[in-house]
């Protein structure tokens, strides 16, 4: 009867649930904690002891939890892009699928700025912050570069189904067609004209979409 008891199975599955729901706690306000330092402070000032004190852990626990204080920016960089720690790649979030689901060239540029402003404002502080830290960081650099590969690799993805529906403006090539896109999807135009500026996001939204449509396709 005794061992029976000890070996219970139920017990160790609930325990070994609580811990890890109590690890997800603990990544997440790192995770937090790690994005507001970085913007207020910049990556190079912020230490992983900072980013353990704001989260009201120890910085072990950091370090276990990510390995470097480049890992750490790195989820952080994720999660603000994705919205969430969930391993499902952009495109196939559901905020993404009116972008596959729109049946004109127009729309799907319509569709895409509404992205484009929900990644915005959910990382354009994020991406000057690593933008800054590249000048003297080598991780931060690399980041940087991924970044804006990344970013390119979204703008062609967009443009090659947009065109699956119609055709480019006269005289634009379908490379001059990814950069203006790419030009026109960094989150930095986000920082200056509503953090910076104040614009609404609504006018920003319209605006996005009203130039991106002008520029490629011919439809204001």
């Amino acid at each position: 009867m005794s061992k029976d008891v000890k070996k219970e199975v139920p017990r160790r599955q609930y325990r070994s649930a609580v811990r890890a729901d109590n690890a997800q706690r603990t990544r997440r306000a790192i995770v937090s904690a790690a994005g507001d330092l970085f913007v207020a402070k910049g990556y190079a000032a912020t230490s992983l002891a900072e980013v353990a004190v704001a989260a009201g852990v120890a910085r072990p626990t950091v370090f276990a939890a990510f390995g470097s204080k480049a890992a750490l920016l790195r989820q952080v960089l994720d999660e603000a892009l994705a919205g969430d720690d969930a391993p499902v790649p952009v495109a196939q979030r559901p905020w993404f699928q009116p972008v596959w689901d729109a049946g004109t060239p127009a729309a799907v540029l319509d569709a895409y700025a509404d992205v484009c402003v929900l990644i915005a404002g959910r990382a354009a502080q994020l991406f000057e912050a690593v933008r800054r830290a590249a000048d003297d960081s080598p991780d931060a650099a690399q980041l940087w570069q991924t970044l804006q590969s990344n970013r390119r690799a979204g703008a062609t993805m967009v443009l090659k189904h947009a065109l699956t529906l119609g055709s480019l403006t006269n005289g634009l090539s379908l490379e001059q067609a990814i950069d203006i896109l790419w030009l026109f999807n960094d989150p930095a135009h986000y920082a200056a004209l509503v953090l910076d500026r104040g614009w609404p996001e609504g006018r920003f939204r319209s605006w996005l979409a009203d130039t991106t449509r002008q520029a490629l396709i011919g439809t204001a």
